[in-house]
Order: structure tokens, then C-alpha cells, then sequence
């Protein structure tokens, strides 16, 4: 598998921007007020292809990328640290010639929507998150929720296994398709799109290196913990945002439980609303894409 298999066609433009010092692959549409676009694991830009048109009609430029060592951008050995990860993200908006961006992320994406906000208030104006707790609040239901949130997280702590990736990789990819239907809700799980979307997202992950990549975030949070760097990574995040937040969560995720995510409204002193979805798992932006476009449309116009 090579990164050809994510430049789908539609109506966007792929193009490619420097940033931090990494080649990052992005998907563009629509012209206005910037709209940056987050994905989460085991994802791609792939993600946002069904909110892309709308925001764009909206009078947005939206633009969905393929976050560091996923799809097509760059796979760096190293740089997977929040620091870095958050700095690729104020990157990206200074790269695409503006000043300030919209952030919306999901799941891992949202994380860094979280840390960036926190780290670069003046570069973002307004945040969308979904499926993602902040992450002090995250760290925190690990260790006050271990039959909950801990037990939930029980699948990242594979991701520290040395040489995992091959194991998520193995068999087509098996393990993202394992995931997936883990973590989504069932609604989406019975829709005619679901195993397209899979299909692809099991592909993505078997481009060379990605898979690495892509777990090793989970294995700099997670070592972090104990070294000094982490400490300061935490310091940092306890500055209250004043970056105007909106969190949507999906009322069946069981990757990021609700109780844990609801809790993140204590970290912004900043207009912050919260809304829980039916019948939604922990990919709002592909189970319930015409009430989060509705909702992101909403609070950018606000």
C-alpha cells in the first residue's frame, strides 16, 4: 500500500504544505474564514469528506489534513510529543497564509485541539471538539475511573507493546476494522457507508510507517507521565482556555466515556457549550455528519 490510496478525487484540491518542518498532505475547499480539520485514530482526512462540502458552501475555507505520519504527509521518525503535535497544528494555520483558524477535532485531533488552544490562544478562535476529553481530564478518570475510563482505555495500552504496529497491521489491518466496530455506534455500524469507510481506513494504515507513527502519540503520553517534559507538558495545559469551546459527544462511546468528557468544560473560562448525541459512538463527525456540520456551522457563526 502507498499514500496514492488516499488522494481521492472530489470536489477539493489536494495540495501540500510545509510546516514545522514537516510535508504535510491537505484537502481544500470553499474560500472565507479558515476551518482546520483534525482527525483522530485510526483515521485519515478521510473523515471529514462528508462536512467538507457543506462548510465550504457555508462561505468557509475548509481544510482537512492528514496529521503528522498519517496518509499521505510526512512519517518522521520522532515528533509525536504534544509539544510538537500542538505546534504542527498553529503550523499549518500560519502555512495556509492566515493569522487565526477554527479548530475542529475529533478523537486524537481533538486532543490536539485542546493542547493547541491552550498553548496558542491568540491563533484559535474557535474550537469544535468531538470525541475527546481535555486531556488533564483524561488523565485524571485513568486514575479515579479504573473500572470505567481506565478499562475503556485498555486498547491504548497495547499500543506500548514494543513492535506493535505489525500487530495492527497484520491480516489487512484487521485490528482498525476491530476498533472501529468497537468504538462506533450501532446505527453506523448497520449503514450502507460503514464498510467503505473502514475499507479505507484499514488501507491508510497499511501505507509504510504509518502504523508506527500513529501509536507513537500514544506511547509519548503515556512515557511521558514519568519524565520531566511530561510534567511541563501538564503545567502548561492547566492555563483555562479562552478560546470559545463547543464539545459534542456521543452518548455510546465507550473509547472517551461521556462522564469522562463532560468534565472538560472545568478547563474553559471561555463561552463553552456541551451537547451529548443519541445513539452516537465515538466518530460524531461520520454517524451524525448533518447535526455536526449543522452544529460546527452554528457556533463559527456565533
Amino acid at each position: 500500500m502507498d499514500d496514492s490510496c488516499v488522494l481521492v478525487d472530489g470536489p477539493w484540491t489536494h495540495r501540500f504544505v510545509g510546516a514545522n518542518g514537516t510535508r504535510f498532505h491537505a484537502v481544500e475547499t470553499g474560500t472565507g474564514p479558515l476551518v482546520l480539520l483534525l482527525h483522530g485514530f485510526p483515521e485519515f482526512w478521510w473523515a471529514w469528506h462528508e462536512l467538507l462540502p457543506g462548510i465550504a458552501d457555508a462561505g468557509f475555507r475548509a481544510v482537512a489534513v492528514d496529521m503528522r505520519g498519517y496518509g499521505a504527509s510526512d512519517k518522521p521518525p520522532r515528533g509525536y510529543d504534544g509539544y510538537t503535535m500542538a505546534a504542527d497544528v498553529t503550523g499549518l494555520i500560519r502555512a495556509l497564509g492566515e493569522r487565526s483558524a477554527v479548530i475542529v477535532g475529533t478523537g486524537f485531533g481533538g486532543m490536539l485541539g485542546w493542547t493547541a488552544a491552550a498553548f496558542h490562544p491568540k491563533m484559535v478562535r474557535r474550537l469544535v471538539v468531538l470525541g475527546a476529553a481535555h486531556p488533564l481530564r483524561l488523565r485524571a478518570a485513568l486514575f479515579a475511573d479504573p473500572r470505567g475510563q481506565f478499562s475503556a482505555s485498555a486498547n491504548t495500552l497495547k499500543f506500548q507493546i514494543p513492535r506493535y504496529e505489525h500487530a495492527l497491521t497484520r491480516d489487512d489491518a484487521e485490528l482498525v476494522g476491530v476498533f472501529l466496530r468497537r468504538c462506533a455506534g450501532p446505527s453506523w455500524l448497520d449503514s450502507a457507508g460503514y464498510p467503505d469507510y473502514e475499507r479505507r481506513c484499514r488501507e491508510a494504515m497499511q501505507i509504510p510507517q504509518a502504523a508506527f507513527c500513529a501509536l507513537e502519540a500514544y506511547r509519548w503520553a503515556f512515557r511521558s507521565v514519568l519524565r520531566l517534559h511530561g510534567y511541563r507538558f501538564v503545567k502548561a495545559l492547566q492555563q483555562p482556555l479562552v478560546t470559545p469551546t463547543l464539545q459534542l459527544h456521543g452518548a455510546v462511546d465507550n473509547a472517551i466515556l461521556p462522564r469522562t468528557a463532560q468534565g472538560s468544560g472545568r478547563y474553559v473560562i471561555a463561552q463553552y457549550e456541551w451537547r451529548l448525541l443519541d445513539g452516537v459512538g465515538h466518530f460524531p463527525h461520520v454517524e451524525a455528519p448533518e447535526t455536526v456540520l449543522g452544529e460546527i456551522l452554528r457556533w463559527v457563526k456565533s
